[in-house]
């Protein structure tokens, strides 16, 4: 992986681990906005996609993606209002934001099969640390059972989006 692959991974895992180093973790509005902000990237960065990819298997993930992630955030949006809980802004949810926009500039500028490239290895590396911020710090720093219980739920869906990276991720390099 390059610096353009790295990029948002990076700015997620950093982010995450300065939220898990907090004595208790996140909170669940914190969570909240977490959730929010992962997919709302993976959205966009799959729409961008969905338009640029040269690659019909790499277009047809794309589209997984957003609907996909679409379908989380609608059911995280109706999980926190039924909570009454206000997603709280955090250095992982603008960390996230931040280098979601920064790898879209920087695949906005590219190209054919080397955009297809780019793009999957990022959605490689990001589905691989979002699984690990899931699994290390957000399930545990969960409070409210039905936030735990929704990430439990999604949790599947990042491992196959991730599985899937990886088939198309090896079947480019052909």
């Amino acid at each position: 992986m390059n610096v353009t692959h790295l990029i948002i991974a990076s700015g997620f895992a950093l982010a995450a681990s300065t939220v898990a180093a907090q004595s208790a973790g996140p909170t669940d509005p914190q969570i909240a906005a977490i959730v929010v902000a992962a997919n709302q990237v993976d959205i966009d960065a799959g729409k961008l996609a969905e338009s640029k990819a040269a690659d019909k298997e790499v277009k047809a993930f794309a589209r997984r993606m957003v609907t996909d992630h679409t379908g989380v955030n609608k059911q995280a949006v109706a999980l926190v209002t039924k909570l009454n809980v206000k997603p709280e802004e955090n250095d992982t949810s603008r960390s996230l934001k931040s280098s979601g926009e920064e790898t879209l500039k920087k695949l906005k500028g590219l190209k054919g099969a080397e955009f297809d490239k780019a793009y999957v290895d990022n959605e490689v590396a990001y589905h691989q640390t979002v699984l690990d911020a899931v699994d290390k710090t957000l399930i545990p720093s969960a409070k409210n059972a039905e936030l735990k219980d929704l990430l439990v739920k999604v949790r599947p869906a990042f491992v196959a989006h991730l599985d899937h990276a990886k088939q198309i991720q090896s079947s480019l390099k052909k």
